[in-house]
């Protein structure tokens, strides 16, 4: 009988070896085809982002030193909370002397409205001397007729014809002067009434600069602008900060936001208001409801000159999705940004939630619990 050679043995062997591997490919493939997850319906759309949200930065108005910081990092606040407090001794003493300054010109505007009072008082005294003026320039106009017409007829000596000429110039010449002193007293007047002016000019100057500084007084206590968390402090008490220095940084948790993007295809068909699911990657047993608010009119990462279908599926938009304000406020002590995780939006609004992204939060925090961490 004869045996195989050694060489027919070896063909043999790398057979049996290649038809066991092709076994065992097949059924792995099986197995995966079996076991891979469900992919989503066609009405549905994916992309990757980050949980993100508004950051505020607190600053100073004017440079200064920082003299309190009320509040450590994670606080939570609320809108209008005194967050941190600058020094006010130099802007104490500049309000005072603008109260001062304020005081000074009223005090001037009240001596201005006697003066002219007084200025107007001489006018009505320089008219009436003018009145008793005129009257006794017309007696001397009419005893220099009588002089004259009984000097003619010879009554009277030439002597009184002359003294009374000399009477009516004596009252003419005083009327002139009665007439130029109601001219200087209503001149006066006028003058007093352009310093009253320059008083309630100098009145509202000095409360500009009071107000202004009142207004610098008022931004030393630096407000949170709306409610958040304390993200970042960035400066410490006693520091000297300049105008615009940066005191702390809030994240509004009012607004939180994911950002991803989708193809064109997809991106073409997502309304504004659409509805969306957050999942984020630490926690993937949650499935967060959101609603589409951006969706970006420019496509991004386009190239430059693009003809070929294919070439056009590379276009991505930005869309946004955000979290419902209310059920942020329910669960702000658990919400972080900055987290990754994947959107689902549904492009179509006739598809149905899978089960796999119907709504699961976690359990809202006790109302004392939440009254503590504030």
């Amino acid at each position: 009988m004869n045996t195989p050679s050694v060489s027919t043995r070896s063909r043999l062997a790398r057979l049996v070896t290649i038809a066991l591997l092709a076994a065992v490919g097949v059924g792995a493939w099986q197995a995966w085809t079996r076991l891979k997850p469900a992919g989503l319906p066609e009405g549905i759309a994916s992309g990757n982002g980050r949980l993100e949200a508004t950051d505020i930065d607190v600053a100073t108005r004017s440079g200064g030193r920082l003299q309190d910081v009320r509040v450590q990092e994670g606080d939570f606040v609320e809108a209008g909370q005194v967050l941190a407090t600058m020094d006010t001794q130099t802007l104490q003493a500049d309000l005072n002397r603008a109260a001062a300054q304020v005081t000074q010109a009223r005090n001037a505007r009240v001596t201005g409205s006697a003066l002219l009072a007084q200025r107007e008082q001489s006018v009505l005294t320089a008219q009436a001397l003018v009145a008793q003026r005129q009257a006794e320039q017309s007696l001397a106009l009419k005893e220099l007729q009588r002089a004259r017409d009984l000097v003619g007829k010879g009554f009277l000596p030439p002597q009184k014809l002359d003294e009374a000429q000399a009477q009516t110039q004596r009252v003419k010449a005083a009327l002139s002067a009665a007439q130029s002193q109601v001219a200087e007293a209503r001149a006066a007047v006028l003058a007093t009434r352009s310093q009253l002016i320059e008083a309630d000019s100098a009145i509202e100057t000095a409360q500009a600069v009071q107000a202004r500084i009142q207004a610098d007084m008022n931004d030393t206590a630096l407000r949170a602008p709306r409610a958040g968390r304390v993200q970042l402090l960035s400066a410490r008490p006693g520091e000297v900060l300049g105008a615009g220095g940066r005191v702390l940084s809030l994240v509004d948790l009012s607004d939180v936001y994911m950002t991803f993007f989708l193809p064109e295809t997809a991106a073409g068909r997502v309304a504004i208001g659409a509805e969306a699911r957050l999942v984020l990657d630490a926690a993937p047993q949650f499935v967060i409801p959101a609603k589409v608010s951006f969706v970006a009119s420019v496509a991004q990462f386009t190239p430059k000159t693009v003809e070929t279908t294919s070439e056009r599926q590379k276009m991505v938009f930005k869309i946004r999705a955000q979290v419902d304000p209310q059920l942020l406020a329910r669960h702000r002590t658990q919400v972080k940004t900055g987290m990754p995780g994947m959107a689902y939006v549904r492009i179509d609004p006739q598809q149905a939630w899978p089960d796999k992204l119907a709504i699961a939060l976690p359990a809202e925090a006790p109302a004392s619990a939440s009254a503590a961490s504030r």
